[in-house]
Formats: structure tokens, C-alpha cells, sequence
């Protein structure tokens, strides 16, 4: 990753906007290394990919069409996303993921935290540790034998996930 464009309710976050607050400043400092200023919309442009966590409908088609080939796009506001997930993958996304139970690609927590727990109590850790959590992270993006656009998590259900995850976690807590 070359460059991370952060946005919030007004526009992009840079270092020229007077009204950001000190987590907004220090975010400034790791972020938006070209100081790239406007909306939402101008943030997309050429960018490969897009993790929305804010609100319903800020996301349009046009935005998702200026975005870089073969852009990947998480729009996980709840219940309703940033753009649709049909819209995205429509306009031109190559790989939608959403925090909607009824689409493909679903990104919840639920996904990770009861082998991230698990695995935790079995090495009888007294923290969840960063490494911890990128074994969790590595586990679950091993876990897709053969990934698609529409296969990149397993879904919830998946009974298999939590325990390859806590195996994981407890070999991380315990090196």
C-alpha cells in the first residue's frame, strides 16, 4: 500500500482542513501522502480499493466506474451499505464484499472473534497481542482454498473457521 485516502461526513481528511480533530490530525500524518483534498467522489478516483464503514447510499455507480480496474470494494455500513453491492459489482467492482448476510462476501466479526477467543484461552494469554490478531487475519485469508469475486470469506456457518483460527492465535500467543 502506497498511499491510504481517509474520508469522513465532509470530504477527504488533508492537512489543509482546519476543522480536524486530534485523531483526525494524527491520522492526517499516516495517511494522504500526495495531501489529496475534495469529496468522497474525488478520493475514488483511480483508487483500487474502497472499505467503506460509514453510512447509507454515499457511494453512487459513477464513483465505483472512476475507481482503477479490477477494484475492490468493501462496502460494509449496516444494514444498508454504501453502495448495493449489485450496484458495485454492476458498475464495474471486481471483487464486492458487504456486511449484508444476503450477498457473498460477507465481512462480519462474528467470522473471527470466537477462534481469536479461543485460541487466547487456550494458550491462557493475558491479551489479545497484534500478533494474535494478524495470525487470526493470515488463518482466515488461508482458509479460501480457491477464491473468487464471490468467495472470499466463508460464510459464517462455516463450523471449520473458528478452530483453524484459535490454532492460529495460540501458536502466535505462545511464540
Amino acid at each position: 500500500v502506497r498511499d491510504i485516502v481517509v474520508c469522513d461526513s465532509k470530504g477527504i481528511i488533508s492537512k489543509d482542513r482546519a476543522d480536524l480533530n486530534a485523531i483526525k490530525k494524527e491520522i492526517v500524518f499516516s495517511t494522504n501522502v500526495f495531501n489529496k483534498k475534495g469529496t468522497i467522489s474525488d478520493a475514488l478516483v483511480g483508487a483500487d480499493v474502497l472499505i467503506g464503514v460509514s453510512a447509507p447510499g454515499v457511494v453512487t455507480e459513477d464513483m465505483i466506474r472512476s475507481m482503477a480496474p479490477k477494484a475492490i470494494v468493501f462496502t460494509l455500513a449496516n444494514p444498508v451499505p454504501e453502495i448495493m453491492p449489485n450496484l458495485a459489482k454492476d458498475a464495474g467492482a471486481a471483487v464486492v464484499a458487504t456486511g449484508r448476510s444476503d450477498f457473498p462476501n460477507q465481512v462480519n466479526n462474528a467470522l473471527a472473534y470466537p477462534g481469536i477467543f479461543k485460541g487466547a484461552f487456550l494458550a491462557r494469554a493475558p491479551r489479545i497481542t497484534p500478533a494474535m490478531k494478524q495470525a487470526a487475519a493470515r488463518a482466515l485469508a488461508a482458509f479460501i482454498q480457491d477464491p473468487s469475486p464471490e468467495n472470499i470469506l466463508p460464510p459464517l456457518t462455516d463450523r471449520r473457521v473458528a478452530p483453524i483460527i484459535a490454532e492460529a492465535v495460540r501458536k502466535a500467543a505462545v511464540s
